[in-house]
């Protein structure tokens, strides 16, 4: 990607980034029930509404579920900008339960970026506004784009 484009151009590629990664994630989408509800540079907001198959054996969402909508979360954000990044560490902190029939939203944002290497910052809440999961992922960017470069500066209307 060119190093100095529109903010409109920007907030157009990291949403066609967002579409075509959200399109192939097949365990997002089908296997947790996960939406994306924006990606944009640097940033990416996905839902996920916790259902009987989510919960553990206290009857509470089981904690790697909140941790997979968090770090699918985190690979939208750190991908927005077609660079194709990994996760190469993170943490997660569990603040609260989550039960049956609540709506988590998960917001990342970019913190920091810095060559190949990303901070990103997702917080997990419930519908109430109050936060239960808070987590922090660590990125490298690797060889190739989401959307093929040829593409990439093709805006949409």
């Amino acid at each position: 990607m060119a190093a100095h484009i529109s903010e409109a151009a920007a907030a157009d590629l990291a949403r066609r980034v967002g579409e075509s990664m959200y399109a192939a994630d097949a365990a997002s989408r089908e296997t947790m029930g996960i939406e994306l509800l924006a990606c944009e540079p640097g940033r990416a907001t996905m839902r996920m509404v916790v259902k009987p198959l989510h919960l553990n054996g206290h009857k509470i969402c089981h904690g790697g579920f909140i941790f997979t909508l968090a770090d699918s979360t985190f690979a939208f954000a750190c991908n927005s900008r077609n660079h194709n990044t990994v996760a190469n560490g993170c943490s997660i902190e569990f603040l609260r339960p989550a039960h049956e029939g609540d709506v988590l939203t998960a917001e990342g944002a970019e913190q920091n970026l810095a060559g190949r290497h990303g901070i990103y910052d997702i917080r997990v809440n419930n519908q109430k506004g109050q936060a239960v999961a808070l987590f922090r992922g660590k990125s490298t960017q690797i060889a190739g784009t989401v959307i093929p470069a040829d593409e990439e500066h093709k805006e949409t209307p």
